[in-house]
């Protein structure tokens, strides 16, 4: 094998590597863009430590760089991927092990281009999505890390099998991969879509699990937004169709990025602590603005329930295992219990095309989850141990075709697959 081919089939298999990554168009008004979108609540305007908490916060930095019993930003957080085991790292003001001998134009950096006085950071760290933060939030978000408690916590090196283990190649995934994608500001979008673009965009990477992947790792710019499956739960179509196809509004994405629970069910898997620890603290301009670049502009009117036909010795089936055991917490005709359950009806969920997330989270089941305030959902059970292949499929079948208006077709094949 030549040298170029090595280099070649480096650049490859690092790519593919790459779980978290963007590709974009190059835009001239990026940095005008940046500068306008970026605009932040009035309140934490004159306080720029307030504004840096605030932007830390909406960029769900706790997420990876803070443990259920650690110091805050301390590090320490797993990052499973199929390439090994990545770790979030020390952003705490620790001159040995955080962030403490940086400056400011070092954080922009790493935010920006992926890397740090000492290293090539692996794009684990979604700095393809934070390069679109202005210069001013970078500072801020600086300025309160720097503020923090310095933490003496050692940092855990990825545990990646080779190729993976080399940094260098992540370099020639970048040179061909990592780009600009801000919008162009001339498109005629109102206020609150660029708002919520750089929003959802820049501080949420809300592409970065959404978005699918080309074979080089890179988020396919053809298909923004329409879904992707990195982990156990996938993650939806986030599309103003997909959305409206679910039955979302904007005024019930707002109530869910508020407090975790709407109309369409409540956050699970890799959503709850997008909610639990970032969405929740945005302002309601902030979570308008995001709603409203999201479903766009002029808004698609949700789409009503389908009536489906299906076999009804199947249904009848289904139903059974329903009522034995899903409806005393989520209701005999699916309608759920207040603080116990989210109704079946109109679930967002049930009403998916992919059963994917619904057969794991029968099959798993889900955590009791505390909300803001004082709402709290209670565990929901696994049943892997407890159907089987079939009665799970009857189950599924059952609650698409009854009460999300998608097709009885999942098969005990497609259960079995999913275990």
């Amino acid at each position: 094998m030549t040298p170029l081919m090595n280099v070649r089939r480096a650049l490859l298999l690092l790519g593919t590597a790459a779980l978290l990554s963007a590709c974009g168009k190059h835009d001239d008004s990026a940095a005008a863009m940046r500068a306008a979108a970026a605009m932040g609540p009035q309140s934490t305007a004159a306080d720029p430590l307030a504004r840096g908490r605030y932007l830390v916060k909406a960029a769900d930095c706790a997420a990876c760089h803070t443990t259920s019993d650690g110091a805050p930003f301390a590090g320490g957080v797993k990052l499973a991927s199929p390439f090994g085991t990545f770790y979030g790292t020390n952003i705490t003001p620790d001159k040995d092990h955080g962030i403490g001998n940086w400056s400011a134009d070092d954080l922009y950096r790493a935010l920006h281009d992926g890397v740090t006085p000492t290293k090539q950071l692996y794009p684990a760290m979604p700095y393809t999505s934070y390069r679109q933060l202005s210069r001013a939030d970078s500072d801020a978000i600086y300025a309160y890390l720097m503020a923090q408690k310095p933490a003496a916590v050692a940092n855990h090196e990825p545990e990646l099998s080779f190729p993976f283990n080399m940094r260098f190649g992540v370099r020639f995934w970048n040179w061909v991969f990592l780009k600009d994608t801000l919008p162009d500001a001339s498109k005629g979008q109102s206020a609150d879509w660029n708002r919520g673009r750089y929003l959802a965009s820049a501080l949420g990477h809300c592409a970065e699990c959404h978005t699918p992947r080309g074979k080089f790792g890179q988020l396919d710019g053809a298909r923004p937004l329409t879904g992707a499956a990195l982990g156990r739960i996938a993650a939806p179509d986030i599309t103003p169709h997909g959305l409206a196809a679910r039955g979302w509004t904007a005024a019930d994405l707002q109530t869910f990025f508020a407090t975790g629970i709407s109309p369409q069910g409540s956050a699970f898997g890799e959503m709850y602590p997008v909610v639990h620890l970032s969405s929740q603290y945005m302002t309601h301009d902030d979570l308008r603005a995001m709603s409203t670049y999201l479903l766009g502009d002029q808004a698609l009117a949700p789409q009503p329930l389908q009536s489906v036909s299906a076999d009804a010795a199947q249904l009848e089936a289904g139903r059974n295992v329903y009522l034995a055991v899903c409806a005393g917490c989520h209701g005999l005709s699916g309608e759920g219990k207040p603080h116990v359950a989210v109704p079946m009806h109109g679930n967002s969920t049930v009403r998916q095309g992919d059963a994917h997330n619904l057969i794991v989270a029968m099959l798993d089941g889900i955590g009791a989850q505390d909300f803001p305030g004082l709402e709290r959902m209670q565990e929901m059970p696994g049943f892997a141990t407890q159907l089987s292949d079939t009665e799970l499929a009857q189950l599924a079948n059952y609650l698409r075709a009854t009460y999300g208006g998608q097709p009885a077709d999942v098969t005990a094949d497609a259960v079995k697959a999913l275990r």
